[in-house]
């Protein structure tokens, strides 16, 4: 089975439109190598190095000699492993009669990291890519993506127990190879004990002091965990809104496990029956919601809201000049709270969305609608065609 990834593609094409190298970034076995390919086959002319393969290292020995006499598209896949290769692709691409483009592949290594932000800062275009989304598999039941996660090998075993057999694998490897491979020495007991933590924290506000004292660490080193986790895609940090409100709001931020096949192997959730009977199975739903969203609306200029006094909402985006929030709700049919009505006010909301697992949209008022999460694609899309500029 394949699943076409257009929008992901089309990112590469429009950042490639003002860069002349393009650094695809995102966990591993997220379908980078699949997606660089395919575009790759559509190119008159291209070449790809595949850096984890002995005979494409020896290729690049002498790297701006090969890379230099180059035209049309040139793919470096896992190009971390090379560091020295980012100073040759800036020299290349500062040539006035350069005729290549560069598609550089690689997980988030401070490797890569530092050579697309320091070495080719203003050449380089980023374009993050995550698993499969809602966009990309709308003709299937979206719980499937919901239980098994987006990864691509996971999302597509032949059954549940192929998919939750892949997934422990995959943060077994994770653990044990990439994290060692990344420069960082961490015990990968220790890190997967973190990890747990984190998946049984999901969607609550961090607490660094509560989690130093369960791993037996200080809180900067938990805190340094949790940055390990997050720039390798694992985990997402929602930082806190807060304005001068006259009201004692939460300034810590949320943490999320990204991917909810992952969050479910940490919790030992394999069926969807042992999900609906999870305590965090709420947690989960909210999760899954919050990370659709992110990707369907493509902004980094999202947060959460709260305050000490239980007002609350999931996610707040700001989008030309005006905010829009959205509740997140495992419920049959989700109706106001005051909660809601207190959101609206104090942070000026232009409309909120009430994001649950039903299939019929409905309004509750003139400023609160009820969302089908599987309709979060199509809501991203309707406001792209009133306001091109998103």
């Amino acid at each position: 089975m394949v699943i076409a990834r257009p929008v992901p593609i089309a990112s590469v094409h429009e950042s490639f439109g003002v860069h002349s190298v393009v650094a695809l970034t995102g966990p591993r076995q997220c379908g980078k190598t699949t997606l660089a390919r395919s575009i790759a086959a559509d190119v008159p002319q291209s070449t790809y190095f595949d850096l984890e393969a002995a005979v494409d290292r020896r290729r690049l020995q002498a790297p701006e000699q090969a890379l230099g006499r180059l035209l049309g598209l040139v793919v470096i896949d896992e190009v971390q492993r090379l560091p020295a290769l980012f100073e040759t692709v800036r020299v290349l691409v500062d040539r006035p009669d350069n005729g290549a483009r560069f598609l550089l592949l690689g997980s988030a290594s401070p490797a890569l990291v530092k050579g697309v932000s320091e070495t080719l800062a203003g050449r380089a275009g980023l374009v993050d890519l995550s698993g499969f989304d809602l966009r990309e598999v709308a003709a299937d039941p979206w719980r499937r993506l919901w239980l098994r996660g987006g990864f691509p090998r996971s999302y597509l075993a032949p059954d549940g127990r192929g998919s939750r057999l892949w997934r422990e694998s995959f943060v077994r490897t994770f653990l044990e190879r990439d994290i060692p491979q990344f420069g960082i020495t961490i015990p990968a007991e220790t890190l997967r004990r973190f990890w747990m933590m984190i998946a049984h924290y999901h969607a609550q506000v961090w607490n660094a002091a509560e989690l130093a004292r369960a791993l037996g660490a200080s809180e900067g080193t938990a805190r340094r965990y949790l940055d390990i986790l997050a720039g390798a895609f694992m985990v997402r940090i929602l930082p806190p809104w807060f304005e001068n409100l006259r009201k004692r709001q939460i300034k810590a931020p949320k943490v999320y496990v990204r991917d909810t096949g992952l969050l479910h192997t940490l919790l030992d959730v394999e069926h969807e029956h042992d999900l609906a009977g999870h305590p965090k199975v709420g947690a989960s739903f909210e999760g899954f919601a919050i990370e659709q969203l992110f990707i369907a609306f493509e902004t980094s200029n999202a947060c959460f809201w709260a305050t000490h006094g239980g007002a609350e909402l999931d996610l707040l985006v700001t989008q030309g000049g005006k905010r829009y929030g959205f509740e997140c709700k495992l419920a049959d049919a989700p109706g106001t709270t005051r909660s809601m009505r207190v959101a609206l006010d104090d942070l000026g909301l232009e409309h909120l969305w009430v994001v649950y697992p039903g299939d019929e949209p409905y309004r509750l008022d003139d400023r609160i609608s009820v969302l089908p999460v599987a309709s979060i694609p199509e809501l991203a899309a309707s406001f792209r065609q009133r306001a091109p500029g998103w």
